[in-house]
């Protein structure tokens, strides 16, 4: 039916869509989220952090949290954004070693979302 909005799981709709901490550049994950077994009704996210030293540091935090709630977290990539918010600049590169590269395309929207006053929310494939 046209013009008919399907309606959004509130578990899903409670967890953030972007997560980014810090300037300069850092290790990020994109993941696709769902109540239990329904995997048919889910919601990508993107989780990035300084301190991370490998992607799955960034997953273990992420799943925990997520598991706690009843909400299933499976990551699709990885790579890397560089974040100037001085500048209002995110560029999303690069891939991760364990999870392969994230569709960075699915990420810079869901970041141009989450950042609509950034001049510049970009990807590329270095």
């Amino acid at each position: 039916m046209p013009g008919k909005t399907l309606p959004v799981n509130p578990k899903l709709a409670g967890v953030p869509d972007v997560e980014i901490g810090g300037t300069g550049v850092f290790k990020y994950i994109l993941c696709k989220i769902y109540e239990g077994a329904n995997t048919t009704d889910f919601k990508y996210i993107v989780r990035g952090a300084p301190s991370a030293e490998f992607h799955a540091d960034i997953y273990d935090v992420l799943d925990a949290q997520l598991e706690s709630e009843g909400i299933m977290c499976e990551c699709v990539g990885g790579g890397k954004i560089e974040h100037d918010p001085d500048a209002k600049t995110i560029r999303i590169f690069g891939k991760s070693q364990g999870y392969g590269r994230a569709n960075h395309e699915v990420s810079m929207q869901i970041l141009r979302d989450k950042f609509p006053a950034y001049h510049s929310v970009m990807w590329t494939n270095d």
